[in-house]
C-alpha cells in the first residue's frame, strides 16, 4: 500500500507539506506516507519528457491513496499544482488513485475551493474522490481539531476504497 502526499506549495517544508502529512497519517495510520514536494522539481515541470517528473508522476499514479495539497492563491490551487497535474493524461491518469483534495488558507472565505476547484480536476484526470475536500486554516490546522475529525468520519471510507483499489490492481 503506498500513500503519498503531493506539496503545491511554491515554498520547501511548508506548513502545507505539514498539514497533508498530518491528513494522510490521519487517514491511513497504517502507513507512512512518501512525500512528493513539487517545489522540488522547479522549472522541470514546465516542460515534457524530464525523467525526474516521469518518475513522480509514476509514483503517484501507482499510489493507492493521495493527499494533493495546495495554499490557496488568488482562490485557488497554485500553479505549482496545475503545472504537475497537466503531466497525467485525462479520464485514466490516476485511475486507480484514491484522491483527497486539502487546501490552507487565512481565513474561511475560500473553504469551498478544495471542492470547487482541486477535486473537478482529480475527477477528470480518474481519480476516486470519496470524501469532501478539506479546507484548512495554515494557523490553526495543527492544534484545532479540524484534521481528527475529518479522519474520524472519512477515514473508514478513504481506508476501504483504498484496500479495494490495491485488491482490484493485483487480482
Amino acid at each position: 500500500m503506498t500513500v503519498t502526499v503531493v506539496v503545491g506549495n511554491p515554498k520547501p517544508a511548508s506548513r502545507t507539506r505539514t498539514a497533508a502529512g498530518l491528513v494522510a497519517r490521519g487517514l491511513r495510520p497504517d502507513v507512512e506516507p512518501a512525500v512528493l514536494d513539487l517545489v522540488e522539481l522547479g522549472p522541470a515541470l514546465l516542460g515534457w519528457g524530464d525523467p525526474n517528473v516521469a518518475e513522480a508522476v509514476r509514483a503517484v499514479a501507482d499510489s493507492k491513496l493521495v493527499v494533493f495539497a495546495s495554499p490557496t492563491f488568488k482562490a485557488t490551487y497554485t500553479g505549482l499544482l496545475k503545472l504537475f497535474l497537466e503531466q497525467f493524461d485525462g479520464g485514466t491518469g490516476l485511475a486507480s488513485v484514491v484522491a483527497v483534495p486539502v487546501m490552507l488558507g487565512a481565513g474561511p472565505v475560500h473553504a469551498l475551493a478544495p471542492d470547487l476547484l482541486l477535486k473537478p480536476v482529480l475527477v477528470e484526470l480518474g481519480a476516486t474522490t470519496p470524501a469532501p475536500g478539506l479546507y484548512l486554516s495554515d494557523k490553526t490546522f495543527a492544534e484545532d481539531g479540524v484534521i481528527d475529525a475529518y479522519a474520524d468520519r472519512w477515514g473508514p471510507v478513504v481506508r476501504a476504497l483504498s484496500r479495494s483499489t490495491e485488491s482490484v490492481n493485483h487480482v
